[in-house]
């Protein structure tokens, strides 16, 4: 896997660097700031961004303000948003409609490196991987009763916010994964998840069962 890095703290970068370099990982460049990073993309595509949210020159929104702008542009790219914080508004906007190949972990999961290599491993193969606290303050305004779901859609929903794809709840529940599409459409409706809502609907259901 070819990787770019954007981490102001060195010591951190380095780290990182490090890791993905030990685990057989091409780490591209590694930069303390978004803008090295948006230029070296123009040249050339990592298959993976790893950035973190607050950098220089503000240290507010740099890193997801570069995310947004990546996905718009190389949309090819995945991106890992690493951050002590949650910045919802550039978030949402990140994990639009076609929320894929997108990751946003608390830096206290860097700390667990199996966790952190899995969830670039799932960014890489096009699935969304997010901290089940970054969930809860995106859309903390929201929440609906899961009394109406089945006993198999409540199975569906919770595998989802482990971060399995559709493919691999089918292989967890040894069932096809087009019974796992209907399984989350059904979710979706009877949750009154519209897809033109605005916000991704897969997240939202994640969000009412760890509220739940």
């Amino acid at each position: 896997m070819r990787v770019m890095l954007a981490e102001d703290s060195a010591l951190l970068r380095e780290g990182i660097r490090s890791l993905l370099t030990d685990e057989g990982h091409d780490v591209v460049a590694a930069y303390g700031s978004a803008e090295g990073l948006m230029q070296r993309l123009e040249a050339e595509r990592p298959d993976v961004v790893v950035l973190d949210v607050r950098m220089p020159p503000t240290h507010t929104d740099e890193g997801v303000r570069a995310a947004v702008q990546i996905r718009a542009r190389w949309p090819e790219v995945g991106i890992l948003v690493l951050s002590q914080y949650v910045e919802r508004e550039f978030t949402q906007v990140l994990l639009g409609d076609d929320a894929r190949a997108v990751g946003y972990l608390l830096k206290d999961r860097v700390m667990g490196v199996d966790d952190f290599l899995d969830a670039l491993d799932r960014v890489q193969a096009g699935g969304l991987v997010l901290d089940p606290d970054v969930v809860r303050q995106l859309f903390r305004d929201t929440s609906h009763p899961l009394g109406m779901l089945t006993e198999r859609e409540r199975e569906v929903l919770g595998l989802m916010a482990e971060g399995r794809t559709n493919a691999g709840i089918a292989a967890t529940l040894f069932v096809s994964t087009s019974a796992v599409e209907k399984h989350s459409n059904a979710i979706f409706d009877k949750l009154g998840l519209l897809a033109e809502d605005g916000y991704n609907r897969r997240v939202q259901a994640i969000l009412r069962y760890l509220e739940s």
